[in-house]
């Protein structure tokens, strides 16, 4: 349900209203389909926070009678359900949908909805045979010995190789967009809150920013007729926009109480920035253990053994800290992937996203959402083992493969965050001291400290 609210938050509503049932119907019809592919990658989000607070709240209640229900196979059906959903979702129901909608019929067909069905079912064949074909030929050249094998063995063998294979690439997507993510968590939080005042006369700021929303409003008002310049109407609406959007924030801070301008902000900074170095510190460690003890390795178990012990060393409150860091990782992966330049173009508007744009943030949340149980164990953030087909992967085993993907998490990462943390307390010093209002032509860089400083010290007179 909360799936189908979200999607229909965003769709674009012509695409549903039209007089064509025909094309309604499809529509209609592969909106269902990325309602449950949203679903699925919800509950791989939630697999191991439930799984980790599900042991937790056994050695809490050992002997308790309402608890009897919550046991291991009870959560290692749900992992196998997720992985056998989620890999049905991306193999099969997403292309399925795309197909689907941009299908018309074989030529010489009737019309109608099954025409389209079956060309989106042949298409959907085609593609499953050349992906097959290209990761058996891949699959020959790495292990040419047991090539012919697996295609005679396709469940036990080579289904879990092309998983393996997708598994890969969502982890390594998430490496490259969770560091990213993390340092623009700070920018994108800072963004929502009200920001404290730090030597800036909001008042003054204000005033100016209505004075210029003010002009741009009489230039658009009489652009059509002004005899004296031609105005680019276009421009000049969009910087009416950004004029008017800080004014409006400007207002905000001004009507902030201070507790709300001089406390929220400062304790979700250090919210954030204790998340994230805790992140860091987690992996770091976990780098040590890699290199003293080969059981760190990610591992699969057959029986999770629920009750019998913590997976943090420091009982349930370590437990709790693991939880909210794995869904913070996420949310920041989320972040950084919406925020990069190759995919800022899936970003979803409301009531302005098309069909084909949904199937696709689909598929990028859903690859995202199933690598993450791998990534939390591959770093270390949790303990407990991968269940079911999710520790069947091929590489997770590999030595060279998880101890140079712990080193690349921790050095971006660290990297991101320094750099994060300098430009913004540079900028704010920039802010704070009026330098911003400096022309382009002078170098920011180049101003001297003491002009700085006497520019705070005469602000603060």
């Amino acid at each position: 349900m909360l799936s189908y609210l979200i999607l229909t938050h965003f769709r674009k509503t012509a695409e549903f209203i039209t007089d064509d049932i025909e094309d309604a119907t499809v529509n209609k019809i592969a909106l269902w389909l990325c309602t449950f592919t949203l679903s699925v990658a919800v509950c791989a989000v939630l697999l191991l926070p439930i799984s980790i607070l599900s042991n937790e709240v056994l050695l809490t209640f050992p002997h308790s009678y309402y608890m009897q229900w919550l046991n291991g196979s009870l959560i290692h059906g749900l992992w196998n359900l997720v992985f056998l959903f989620s890999n049905l979702s991306l193999v099969f129901l997403m292309p399925f949908a795309y197909f689907f909608t941009e299908s018309e019929g074989f030529a010489g067909s009737k019309k109608g909805v099954m025409a389209r069905v079956y060309e989106a079912v042949v298409l959907l064949l085609l593609l499953a045979l050349l992906v097959l074909g290209i990761v058996w030929v891949a699959s020959a050249l790495l292990h040419d010995n047991i090539a012919r094998k697996s295609l005679y063995d396709l469940w036990e063998y080579y289904l879990p190789y092309l998983y393996s294979g997708i598994s890969l690439f969502g982890v390594l997507l998430l490496l490259l967009c969770t560091p990213f993510g993390l340092s623009r968590m700070f920018s994108v939080t800072g963004s929502l809150l009200v920001k404290p005042r730090l030597l800036e006369d909001v008042e003054d700021t204000l005033s100016c920013t209505v004075f210029e929303e003010d002009s741009l409003s009489r230039k658009l008002n009489c652009g059509s007729t002004s005899c004296w310049v031609k105005l680019n109407m276009e421009a000049m609406k969009k910087e009416h926009q950004t004029v008017r959007s800080k004014r409006i924030a400007l207002e905000m801070r001004r009507k902030a109480s201070p507790w709300q301008r001089n406390l929220g902000y400062p304790l979700a900074m250090l919210m954030l920035l204790a998340l994230t170095v805790m992140c860091v510190l987690m992996v770091c460690f976990n780098v040590l253990e890699l290199l003293l003890d080969e059981a760190a390795l990610p591992r699969g178990m057959e029986d999770p053994h629920l009750g019998m012990a913590s997976f943090s060393m420091f009982g349930s409150l370590g437990a709790a800290v693991q939880v909210v860091l794995i869904l913070y990782l996420m949310v920041s992966s989320v972040v950084g992937f919406y925020s990069s330049p190759l995919f800022t173009g899936l970003l979803p508007r409301a009531q302005d996203t098309n069909l084909t744009q949904i199937i696709a943030n689909c598929v990028s949340l859903l690859i995202l959402s199933s690598a993450l149980p791998v990534f939390s164990r591959t770093l270390g953030i949790t303990r407990f083992d991968l269940l079911g087909d999710f520790g069947r992967y091929n590489w997770l085993g590999n030595f060279y493969i998880v101890f140079l993907y712990n080193m690349l998490f921790a050095g971006l990462t660290s990297a991101s965050l320094i750099k994060t943390v300098t430009w913004a307390v540079q900028r704010e010093l920039i802010r704070a001291f009026g330098l911003h209002r400096l022309p382009l032509t002078v170098s920011r860089s180049t101003v001297p400290f003491r002009l700085l400083l006497a520019s705070g010290l005469s602000k603060i007179q």
